[in-house]
């Protein structure tokens, strides 16, 4: 099972991959569509990206709930603890 504190990482490192953001960019608090400016085909793109990396679906309505880079990370940590 990954900490929290490895999950950030591994998160930070597909949205700084994949979406070309600045690492400093990418804290907790940012709002993924205002503050990271991601829309909805790179959200389907970053739930690709976050099932590679755990290996297991993340359901599209609960990442409908998703606004934060926090809520992503509390998303794929109970993913990977359940």
């Amino acid at each position: 099972m990954k900490t929290r504190e490895e999950l950030f990482e591994k998160l930070k490192n597909i949205l700084v991959e994949s979406f070309e953001l600045e690492p400093a960019s990418i804290v907790e608090s940012a709002d993924l569509y205002e503050d990271l400016d991601i829309d909805s085909i790179d959200a389907v793109d970053l739930m690709i990206g976050l099932k590679d990396l755990t290996g297991k679906k993340i359901e599209p309505e609960d990442f409908k709930k998703v606004r934060t880079v926090g809520d992503v990370l509390d998303a794929l940590h109970q993913l990977v603890s359940a």
